[in-house]
């Protein structure tokens, strides 16, 4: 496919994706003080009990722009499938920080997108919503089945998504590190930047992965902490669902994670897709949607 159609195809892929209303949730609840920590929930449309719970990180390259409401369809579409779904926000990057705290290198041009992420306050968010997850969800939705979680997340989120599951294996010392694994039944993982040596080689969204660690300063140190690629094995089950025409997240970030995976004697399910890009993971209106929907089925029940 020439250059220009890829960016045809992905120009229609997201139009279509975002094309969707806003779905509302059934309930809200705050893990934390700050307007964007909080979780929707969405409880399954048949009124199952005993429904696994889907945790679904939204994507956006860690950027304010980009929050769940443009997931609620996606949210809306697992709970018609019989799933309970958490929907995550998470403090991201934005106009307001024209550098990260701690890093002197995250300046932007005038007219560059805002800022990605955070730190460490992506991280503090992620660690807390997912420690909270379990008595926040048996409140708002009890009719789900909390020792049943299942983690997708797409894009940025499909990276949060990797991390959150591999918290346990986290460097001495770091803050977000959990004493014994993450109690999930499994991550699937959709286009996500799982590796952030090729997605930094490949300037995945616009250099995402260095404005999220504050700059070459920091890299390295904060890398050791976040990137899912050396934070193996987990000994959680994980799939990754990656489209082969994504010209946004290319499929080698995703084959890179598979490969150090195996490297670290663990073995990752990646499924691709042929003929679909970035965006129709989490687009309810295509027939990818459903292919994640099956992944994350395997995995729940």
């Amino acid at each position: 496919m020439s250059d220009s159609a890829a960016r045809d195809r992905d120009v229609a892929e997201t139009e279509s994706a975002l094309a969707h209303p806003e779905v509302a949730p059934d309930r809200s609840a705050a893990y934390g003080d700050h307007p964007d920590q909080v979780v929707d929930f969405y409880a399954p449309r048949d009124g199952r009990t005993g429904a696994p719970l889907v945790v679904l990180l939204h994507g956006g390259a860690w950027r304010a722009p980009y929050d769940r409401a443009h997931v609620s369809p996606f949210a809306d579409f697992l709970a018609r499938r019989g799933f309970a779904v958490a929907s995550v926000e998470y403090r991201r990057g934005g106009d307001d920080i024209p550098q990260q705290r701690g890093g002197g290198e995250n300046t932007r041009p005038s007219g560059a997108d805002p800022v990605a992420g955070r730190w460490p306050e992506t991280f503090d968010d992620v660690a807390a919503a997912m420690d909270a997850m379990p008595v926040l969800a048996a409140r708002e939705l009890p009719g789900a089945d909390v020792r049943r979680i299942v983690v997708t997340g797409h894009s940025a989120g499909g990276h949060l998504a990797l991390w959150a599951a591999a918290r346990h294996v986290l460097p001495e010392g770091s803050p977000w590190r959990l004493p014994a694994p993450p109690p999930l039944r499994g991550v699937v993982a959709l286009a996500p930047i799982a590796d952030f040596t090729v997605a930094v080689e490949l300037g995945v969204c616009g250099g995402a992965v260095g404005q999220l660690l504050g700059g070459k300063a920091d890299f390295e140190g904060r890398a050791a902490q976040t990137d899912p690629g050396v934070l193996l094995p987990t000994g959680i089950a994980t799939a990754i669902v990656q489209g082969v025409e994504d010209i946004v997240v290319p499929q080698a970030v995703s084959e890179a994670y598979v490969d150090a995976a195996a490297r670290s004697g663990e073995m990752v399910g990646l499924t691709l897709l042929g003929g679909v890009g970035h965006f129709p993971l989490v687009d309810p209106a295509a027939d990818a949607c459903a292919v994640v929907a099956e992944e994350i089925t395997q995995l729940a029940w």
